[in-house]
């Protein structure tokens, strides 16, 4: 955890003396502080984005192709995967290839069909068998490994509880040390907290082939940030 510590101290200026004797009080002093906490959290929830691209002459060949490769891949995560794991269309798109000669207009040569599926696991144990499983039975798009945690509410609370601590001990620090004593929290402001997902970039080239120990990976840590600001009323410590 750190603390980001930002200090504004707005003292009362005295009335003008050419004012008439009814005019406002002023303001009383405050302290303005900002403390920033951080929590780290173990993910226990990963997305993964896999899928099939395939080629062909025509549109409905691509898609043809495309279709048949992805019903094998899916089938193999669930196996790997389990009955808890829970699979998302994310993408489907068929596009034509295009030639340009150095003269003249483009014509399509083909056509490239793309779908992928979204995998949510809860146990990050088999991410490495759902990855294999995957290409070993002719996945070509993995785009990437985001971590995740399912109680998010959890850490918020806690940053933001962390983050209002410090902020309050800073103010009363400050406070002391310029010889005041904090009256009241007078406003109280915050930035959501931030839960920064864990994302790790892959390559289905990188993975082991059939006979090989299963992909390893390492799902590390999630850092879940908050800001609290209080503005504090201040007055001359009592002697």
């Amino acid at each position: 955890m750190r603390a980001l510590l930002a200090v504004t101290l707005l003292l009362a200026s005295p009335l003008a003396s050419a004012g008439p004797a009814t005019a406002a009080q002023p303001r009383p002093a405050t302290i303005e502080v900002t403390g920033e906490a951080k929590v780290s959290q173990t993910p226990d929830r990963v997305y993964i984005d896999i899928g099939v691209t395939t080629q062909a002459q025509t549109s409905e060949a691509a898609a043809s192709r495309n279709a048949a490769s992805l019903t094998a891949v899916i089938a193999a995560i669930r196996r790997a995967a389990g009955p808890a794991a829970q699979l998302t269309t994310t993408e489907y798109a068929i596009n034509p290839n295009y030639r340009y000669p150095p003269h003249g207009t483009a014509t399509i040569v083909g056509y490239t069909a793309s779908n992928v599926v979204q995998v949510r696991l809860d146990d990050l144990r088999k991410i490495g068998a759902v990855l294999d499983a995957a290409t070993r039975q002719g996945s070509n798009t993995i785009r990437d490994i985001r971590f995740a945690v399912r109680d998010e509410q959890g850490p918020r609370t806690q940053a933001l509880r962390e983050a209002a601590v410090r902020a309050r001990q800073d103010a009363q620090a400050l406070a002391e040390a310029l010889g005041l004593a904090v009256v009241r929290v007078v406003r109280v402001s915050e930035q959501s907290p931030a839960i920064v997902p864990r994302p790790l970039y892959v390559q289905a080239r990188r993975f082991a082939a059939a006979a090989a120990p299963a992909t390893p990976v390492e799902a590390g840590t999630i850092a879940v940030s908050a800001t609290v600001t209080l503005t504090v009323e201040v007055a001359p410590a009592k002697r």
